[in-house]
Formats: C-alpha cells, sequence, structure tokens
C-alpha cells in the first residue's frame, strides 16, 4: 500500500470518484495491499502521481473492499488497472484479448506515463479506445478466465 495514493475502501467512495473526476484520466487500481506484485505497481503510482496531476487522479481499491466492482470489471488477475475519463470507462488495446484493463504491474514510470498520456489525449478527441504505447515484451502475458461458461 502507497501512503501517498488515496485509498478508496467503499462502492459509494469509487461511484463518486468516477463520477467526481472531471477532464482528467481516473486510474483506478485494484489489488490487495499485502501483495508484493501491488506494492510494486504503487510505488510506480506514487512516483508519478504528481507528475500526471494535471492530467489524471490514481487511487486504490481493495479487491476484498468492494467486491461489486470487482465482478463488474471482471477483476480476477491482481493488480489490474482499469482507465475512466469522464465517467467512461476507457478501453486499451493491449495486443491483449482484453482491453478493458492492465493486468501486472508496469515494468517503468516512463510505461505508464506513455500510456496515461495516450488515453488523456485519446479521450480529449473523444475515442473511447486507444491503442498501447507500451512495447508488447513489456506487457505481462495471461490467459483469460470465464466464470460460469
Amino acid at each position: 500500500m502507497s501512503l501517498f495514493l488515496p485509498q478508496l475502501r467503499s462502492k459509494e467512495e469509487v461511484d463518486g470518484a468516477v463520477r467526481g473526476v472531471a477532464e482528467k484520466v481516473l486510474v483506478l487500481r485494484f489489488g490487495r495491499e499485502e501483495d508484493p506484485v501491488c506494492l510494486h505497481l504503487d510505488e510506480t503510482l506514487s512516483k508519478t502521481a504528481h507528475e500526471l496531476s494535471n492530467m489524471a487522479s490514481v487511487f486504490l481499491v481493495d479487491v476484498d473492499a468492494v467486491p461489486v466492482y470487482t465482478r463488474y470489471l471482471d477483476i480476477s488477475y491482481i493488480p489490474s488497472t482499469v482507465f475512466f475519463f469522464n465517467g467512461q470507462h476507457m478501453k486499451v488495446d493491449y495486443g491483449s484479448p482484453d482491453h478493458t484493463k492492465f493486468i501486472g504491474s508496469f515494468r517503468s514510470k516512463q510505461d505508464f506515463v506513455d500510456l496515461i498520456e495516450v488515453i488523456y489525449r485519446g479521450a480529449m478527441r473523444g475515442k473511447l479506445m486507444v491503442r498501447s504505447p507500451i512495447d508488447p515484451q513489456n506487457i505481462p502475458k495471461y490467459d483469460l478466465l470465464y466464470h460460469g461458461i
């Protein structure tokens, strides 16, 4: 857990952030505070939060505290990072089957900064889906899990 990033601990707080963050990319990191991969991602997010403060607001969400959003956004791997802009869920083509979230930790601060800049520029132009600027070798690979199919 990062001491420098705000945490959302209830569905109402997440709803308020999605509705309340205007003209910025809302970054929601879903995970657990004791998970080592989440801690690595939190470090990256906290180091970049200040320099991206004009373009993005970053919040941490514990998957166990907000199970409604965990199910709704199909968070099956942690950490998962989800992006919104003016209440709209932003999708990113990472070259993987799932465009709704980034799974895992960013390899570098610059990867995260580049991604936020691309999402912000695309959202300002009215796009709901953008292509990831991150090198495909730096994107974690995983298999999709479909529950109940």
